[in-house]
């Protein structure tokens, strides 16, 4: 989308209207995964020990997997770690609420006992482990990203692992009051299905004050059984009985997601109805570069995403759409305005490389479509 159309224009100006002053804080909670992440860089060309050319796109990078494969031959590529982070859907959350002035709690696959990248960055928040973290090297590139991934325990985490770890005592006391519960990925946890079973059979029966909604981010699922995904969905479905299940997904996610209903060759929007009808949650989410789509009962909303040609991260960009979606729930914000939130949230962070104070959030919408013209 090169202009911003009327609806993304109404929904902007409703959104600069509607965000207030302040975003009040609060707890809110994520869970299950946890990544440490190491940021690498693939080096084109190199001119001297401190001197080199990267490979500056996925696409100049799949040229050259692919003429190495048109002549049967081997290929190699000198990398760069530029920096060590935490990563995953607890670390991403976390971090943009700690930001945006919230208080997060953090359950996930963090070390045993913790590791210090976790500790140093969260050890002022409350946090519980069940166990080893995974590892990303995450590959920058221009146009998209390179993600290579040894999950960690979350391989085998299932709801008994979470109740012998935590326990469900101290998960209610973490969860119990909270603005908002956050959940992820589906796709690196094949027992996500168990464990939203146990959260809706044991866990929030326990609660006096429960959150009003759970945002569920599925990750990339084609990495699971098609007949595994399609068995979760019913528990997932469920879950819904007893909070307002919102899933968020990226383009491709949601893509996958319909075709396991049946539906090929759609348009990003009428993938994210099937998805929802698909899944029969509170809410579906599609977000993508150009745009994103909200589906829900009442309909669908889109908001046009302005583009920027000089991304400095675009690493874990959907996560940051998921705190900014998030915040606008947390808010109480319309339809079409948690979309602009979203957004922003995201073009703020692979702008700058990092995550947004609520101010930062505010002057982004102040300014969104004047992005278009700068794209």
């Amino acid at each position: 989308m090169d202009r911003p159309d009327e609806a993304t224009t109404e929904a902007v100006e409703s959104c600069r209207d509607a965000l207030p002053q302040t975003a009040g804080g609060g707890r809110v909670v994520f869970g299950f995964d946890g990544y440490i992440d190491r940021v690498r860089e693939f080096v084109s060309e190199r001119q001297s020990a401190d001197e080199y050319e990267r490979v500056s796109t996925l696409a100049e990078f799949s040229e050259r997997v692919h003429a190495s494969v048109e002549a049967e031959s081997s290929l190699s590529f000198e990398w760069i770690q530029e920096g060590v982070r935490t990563g995953g859907h607890v670390s991403h959350l976390a971090r943009a609420f700690g930001e945006m002035g919230f208080d997060p709690a953090l359950v996930g696959c963090l070390g045993d006992p913790p590791e210090d990248p976790f500790v140093d960055e969260f050890g002022d928040f409350p946090m519980e482990t069940l166990g080893s973290p995974g590892y990303t090297d995450a590959v920058e590139f221009s146009d998209g990203k390179l993600m290579l991934t040894e999950i960690g325990v979350q391989i085998r985490l299932d709801w008994e692992t979470i109740d012998s770890q935590v326990g469900v005592d101290r998960l209610a006391e973490l969860v119990d009051g909270t603005e908002l519960f956050g959940m992820g990925y589906w796709s690196e946890m094949p027992e996500l299905p168990d464990v939203a079973r146990g959260i809706r059979e044991e866990l929030w029966p326990t609660l006096s004050d429960p959150p009003e909604t759970l945002l569920l981010d599925p990750g990339d699922l084609r990495k699971r059984e098609p007949d595994i995904v399609a068995d979760g969905i019913a528990q997932v479905s469920a879950l819904d009985d007893v909070v307002d299940v919102v899933v968020s997904a990226n383009r491709y996610e949601t893509r996958y997601l319909a075709q396991l209903a049946g539906r090929d060759e759609a348009t990003f929007e009428q993938e994210s109805r099937t998805a929802f009808d698909h899944l029969d949650v509170t809410r579906f989410v599609g977000h993508g570069i150009d745009a994103a789509y909200l589906v829900d009962d009442d309909g669908v909303e889109h908001v046009g995403v302005p583009r920027t040609a000089n991304p400095v991260l675009t690493t874990s960009s959907g996560d940051h759409f998921n705190a900014g979606l998030a915040l606008a729930h947390v808010l109480g914000l319309g339809r079409a305005e948690s979309l602009v939130v979203g957004n922003a949230v995201a073009g703020y962070f692979v702008r700058n490389g990092t995550p947004p104070t609520y101010q930062n959030v505010r002057e982004f919408v102040e300014q969104y479509l004047d992005y278009f013209d700068a794209a």
